[in-house]
């Protein structure tokens, strides 16, 4: 008996173990067959989609907080053809808010291109006008009766981001713009567009919404703080608009920066654009050079290059402030005759009465006395023919010719050391310059303070391009710069502050010949001499109210300095004084 439930139990085991294996079979063919790859797949596309993330541009500000660039929500506006019920009324309400012709409007819905299911009417539309629409699909669609479309259905709204400017054309020039493709141009826009645009993100994504934490978070742009003053850039553009129209100059620069470290505090220039009105830059500007003069346009700039002769002079002890020379008012070079700027002889001048009086002869005097070799080494080191480095996009270079170049002659030795036959940008001279002013050691001009990534700040150190010159003889030019100004009775002269300076008229060639009668009239100057904290370039093209720099930049320059004491607090010199002594 016992026998027998045995056997039974034996085949009632290999039965069940037959039937699961028939359907551990089965299972392993429908998983492996190709209706359920497909359901799997189908599966797979209902619960994650691939989508990419683009993020926020960063915004841009200047040093105290005050945005330069930001966004803002605009919309693409276009209907879904399956489900239009009425074309005329879609074309009237859009054409009546856009400005749009309605009927040209009623002919695109209605011919679209074969095989298109949504078209697009208008894009980059302002939020305001776009909720006016949306209001009016609204207010159709309550009106309809139940279940019915109403007569804009099928017209949609799409949003998404734009550059803004809220300052407008303020600082254009140092901002750059952004196309509507997204690609910065000009300026910081373009200069860091990598780091403002941040880096899109592809990922699968649920279509749940119950699992939305799935979703990966996309970092926005680099935010940018800019070493601008909003307040002294405004001041600046004033400035010199009333200058252009005071003196009848063409166009015109006004720059500031700060000369211990090369933070640019304001860069004002003509003319200037809307960059919310991007596309009118063909209308504004001949050439990518006239966007940014202070970079990107250079020129002779004439004696505001004598105070860089005169510091390789002093520094390579070719002359000190003492000596003197007798100038005859003329001076022979390479077989070319070099004579003064009013071509008359000066007399017995000792080298503070030489930048005083602004002397040609004087300059080419140092600069033959020192020999081509010293001079252009000079020259090199306090980088003239090369770029600043400044971080804006569209900086020039200049031009330094020297010996050996095919257009280099030995008369360029002469007029060279006054700032004839050398091309250079107001930026280059300021960087030039820094060196004299900062105690030997020349800067790097910058323009961004730092950088704002994922809520932490990092700022960026000053940096610096050398030590053309020695101390001694940056704090002994900077001394006789301020005397020659105080003895001259200078127009760029600011009561309570000991100024130092140099301006500039360099004559204009015209068909390879220097026009008397046009000129770039320049003054670049520092201030307060014991503790300088702001340096100031003036440029006005070709005024016409008079050629002179001494007439023209020298007072644009006084005011222009004023402004900036008063914004950047600096207190006048016995106050500060005062003080160090207590």
């Amino acid at each position: 008996m016992r026998e027998q439930y045995a056997i039974r139990v034996q085949v009632l085991a290999a039965a069940m173990a037959l039937i699961a294996f028939v359907i551990i079979v089965q299972m392993t063919r429908i998983q492996n067959s190709p209706e359920a790859a497909v359901f799997r797949q189908q599966a797979s596309n209902y619960a994650y989609e691939l989508r990419t993330f683009y993020p926020d541009r960063g915004e841009i500000y200047d040093r105290s907080g005050h945005m330069l660039a930001g966004n803002k929500t605009v919309y693409e506006i276009g209907v879904n053809l399956s489900l239009v019920k009425d074309p005329y009324a879609i074309a009237t309400a859009v054409g009546a808010e856009l400005g749009r012709d309605s009927m040209q409007l009623v002919y695109a819905i209605q011919n679209p291109p074969e095989g298109v299911s949504y078209m697009v009417l208008a894009d980059f539309v302002e939020a305001e006008q776009a909720e006016r629409l949306q209001a009016l699909k609204q207010a159709a669609q309550e009106q309809a009766s139940e279940g019915a479309r109403g007569a804009l259905s099928g017209l949609e709204f799409k949003p998404h981001p734009q550059r803004s400017y809220p300052e407008n054309s303020l600082a254009s020039n140092v901002i750059g713009f952004v196309s509507r493709e997204g690609r910065g141009y000009f300026g910081v826009e373009e200069k860091y567009d990598t780091l403002l645009a941040g880096s899109p993100v592809q990922a699968f994504v649920p279509t749940d919404p119950n699992r939305a934490f799935e979703i990966p978070r996309v970092l926005n742009g680099t935010t940018l703080v800019l070493t601008l003053n909003r307040d002294l850039q405004a001041a600046a553009e004033k400035i010199l608009d009333d200058a252009l129209y005071t003196y009848s100059a063409q166009n015109g620069v006004i720059a500031v920066m700060d000369p211990r470290n090369g933070e640019t505090l304001a860069m004002a220039v003509t003319p200037r654009m809307n960059l919310n009105h991007f596309w009118n830059y063909a209308n504004i500007y001949n050439n990518a050079s006239e966007f940014n003069p202070v970079i990107s346009k250079p020129y002779e700039p004439g004696s505001v290059l004598k105070i860089i002769t005169m510091a390789a002079a002093l520094d390579s002890g070719t002359v000190t402030p003492g000596t003197t020379y007798l100038d005859t008012g003329a001076i022979l070079v390479g077989g070319a005759t070099i004579q003064n700027w009013n071509q008359e002889p000066w007399g017995v001048q000792d080298m503070t009465g030489c930048l005083q009086h602004s002397l040609n002869v004087c300059m080419a005097t140092l600069s033959t006395k020192m020999g081509a070799g010293t001079f252009y080494s000079y020259m090199d080191n306090f980088g003239f023919g090369r770029l600043t480095g400044v971080d804006l996009a569209g900086e020039a270079a200049g031009r330094l010719k020297v010996p050996g170049d095919e257009d280099w002659y030995p008369v360029d030795l002469g007029t060279n050391s006054f700032g004839q036959g050398i091309s250079a940008t107001p930026l280059q001279i300021m960087a030039a310059a820094s060196a004299i002013a900062n105690g030997g050691r020349a800067v790097i001009p910058h323009v961004l303070y730092a950088m704002v990534r994922d809520g932490r700040q990092y700022n960026v150190p000053a940096q610096f391009a050398g030590s053309p010159i020695s101390e001694q003889t940056a704090e002994t030019l900077s001394g006789m710069l301020a005397v020659s100004l105080e003895s001259e009775g200078s127009l760029a002269l600011l009561p309570g502050y000991r100024i130092a300076g140099k301006t500039g008229t360099a004559q204009i060639p015209v068909n390879g010949f220097y026009d008397m009668t046009q000129t770039n009239a320049s003054f670049i100057g520092w201030g307060p001499v014991d503790d300088p904290q702001f340096m100031i370039y003036v440029w006005l093209e070709r005024p016409s109210a008079s050629i002179w720099g001494s007439e023209t930049a020298a007072p644009v320059f006084a005011e222009m300095a004023e402004k900036t004491v008063v914004l950047l607090d600096i207190p006048p010199d016995y106050i500060r004084q005062g003080l160090a002594v207590k």
